[in-house]
């Protein structure tokens, strides 16, 4: 018999409002909206007021105040945001042995084992507790036998609150919720169901598995197991890749601004590109110089959290013009991304408008498909597929 698996999920509720709050408490109770310009900006995150009115993130922020006209719309304080994640992190990491942090605030916890030494659901509801005393901010968790349905448990819970599925609940506790609760199920999938006459997961879950594999093949299996609550999925402890960079060296020493900053936007479109692949945003930017002597130099610049090239290429050519001494010819040149943490296209919501979000998702869709680099900007393009440049290498 398997040892029991006691997984809490942990999300902060309404992160970047409640950050704002914090900052300005006139603000709660109230309908809050943040994001771009009404005129083509988008919501990046809304209060439970707003919500209430149909607003809801990645909306455009003109129709949001159709909706809600009374919101307040705030553009959003990114250095904020690093700085509140950064610290229920620590409190997290100092508190318990096992954990991964899925997003700016989001979080997975594994308690299994414990339970021979502490009660995991005091442990778990101590850690939310100490997270509101030390941060001020409102927190909700789930604890269960894996991560879906704590995933389900705390949105159960919020606003503010915790739930705990003990073992063997979990069909009970799944059974009267909508299907569309299921993370990870998609609007079409959802809609396909809904003409079989599935509408609560209770009515999945008297399915029969072939029917599914029919309907749906591989992901029939994911949507059964889903259905009811079997999730093996691990913990991924925190700590994964925390920088991604490139550099390149050229055949003869190069002088000219240009030709330096062509090969940097290109550099860079290929590092936010695997950045947006991977659902992972930076808050810091580096380039790194090596001259004809290999004396080497690097620079580096905190920024918003972003995957969005149109932020980073101004700041890496703005780092150039500090770093370079402008009589000095490059031998090597390289950008970094680092300070990753996961988190969706929605943070960079906060400067973009509704046609850029639409130009990257076209962008992302067809380097997906067709190899990266089939769209590019003008600048990247100039220097052509870098290997067939005669100028550089590797």
């Amino acid at each position: 018999m398997d040892a029991k698996r006691h997984i809490v999920h942990i999300d902060l509720d309404s992160f970047f409002v409640s950050v704002e709050r914090k900052f300005n408490p006139s603000l709660i109770g109230k309908a809050v909206i943040i994001g771009g310009s009404a005129d083509r900006g988008v919501v990046a995150s809304c209060s439970y007021e707003a919500r209430k009115f149909g607003v809801h993130s990645a909306m455009p922020t003109r129709q949001a105040l159709k909706l809600c006209p009374h919101a307040i719309v705030i553009h959003g304080t990114h250095g904020r945001y690093s700085e509140a994640s950064r610290e229920v992190t620590q409190i997290i990491h100092n508190m318990v042995p096992l954990y991964q942090k899925s997003s700016v605030d989001e979080f997975y916890i594994d308690l299994s084992g414990m339970e021979r030494f502490h009660d995991p659901f005091k442990l778990a509801c101590d850690l939310r507790q100490k997270v509101i005393r030390e941060t001020g901010l409102p927190i909700s968790f789930g604890m269960a036998s894996g991560k879906t349905v704590a995933k389900m448990a705390t949105n159960q819970a919020k606003p503010n609150g915790q739930l705990w599925i003990k073992h063997g609940e979990e069909k009970a506790f799944l059974a009267p919720l909508n299907i569309g609760k299921i993370p990870g199920l998609g609007e079409s999938t959802c809609q396909k169901l809904y003409q079989y006459g599935i509408e609560k997961i209770g009515d999945l879950q008297r399915v029969n598995l072939k029917f599914l594999e029919a309907v749906f093949g591989k992901a029939g299996t994911y949507i059964y197991n889903r259905a009811n609550g079997i999730d093996d999925s691990e913990i991924i402890p925190h700590g994964d890749r925390k920088s991604i960079s490139t550099e390149t060296t050229f055949h003869s020493d190069v002088n000219d601004k240009r030709t330096l900053e062509n090969v940097l936007v290109s550099m860079t479109e290929e590092l936010a590109g695997k950045l947006r692949r991977e659902k992972k945003v930076s808050s810091c930017l580096a380039i790194k110089i090596r001259y004809a002597n290999f004396e080497t130099h690097t620079q580096q610049q905190k920024i918003s959290l972003t995957a969005a090239e149109h932020i980073l290429i101004p700041g890496i050519k703005n780092l150039l013009k500090s770093a370079w001494n402008q009589h000095r010819p490059i031998r090597l040149i390289g950008v970094r991304l680092s300070n990753l943490c996961t988190g969706s296209y929605q943070i960079n919501l906060f400067e973009d408008n509704e046609e850029r979000i639409k130009l990257y998702q076209a962008m992302d869709n067809i380097n997906f498909r067709f190899g990266d680099k089939t769209v590019c900007r003008a600048a990247g393009m100039e220097i052509g597929a870098r290997t067939f440049n005669p100028f550089m290498k590797g």
